[in-house]
């Protein structure tokens, strides 16, 4: 039986790159396209490689939980919970937590989910297992 806890450097150092790649969108670009929407595009990639550094789950299963998890992030911020936690004054929250809710930062995510699931299934890994 495999451990369900096991770190992988290959999925950390992807997790590292996405997440500089973030923080340079969300401090130097400040355009309508790339940092609401592939920011938003990555964000779901950044947090698979994330919980794949640590967690040995199925890459579909891993790829679903994050995917519903950013949904819900997105779902708090239509009832602006940020603001509700007392962090809507924080640049640093409102970045991280987003402040707005939107409808095609879904299909971004849901696009960042695809991606993920091409991505492994050209890596030959066990998608389905």
């Amino acid at each position: 039986m495999n451990a369900v806890f096991k770190f992988n450097r290959s999925y950390f150092l992807l997790a590292t790159i996405l997440f500089s790649i973030e923080v340079l969108i969300a401090v130097y670009v400040h355009d309508k396209f790339i940092r609401p929407y592939l920011g938003d595009f990555l964000v779901v990639p950044l947090m698979y490689c994330f919980t794949k550094s640590f967690l040995n789950y199925p890459p579909a299963k891993t790829a679903v939980a994050v995917l519903a998890f950013a949904f819900l992030i997105e779902c708090l911020q239509y009832f602006n919970w940020a603001d509700k936690l007392g962090l809507g004054q924080s640049v640093v929250a409102r970045t991280i937590l987003g402040s707005s809710f939107e409808w095609l930062d879904l299909l971004a995510y849901t696009s960042g989910f695809i991606g993920i699931l091409l991505a492994e299934r050209f890596t030959q890994a066990k998608l389905f297992v």
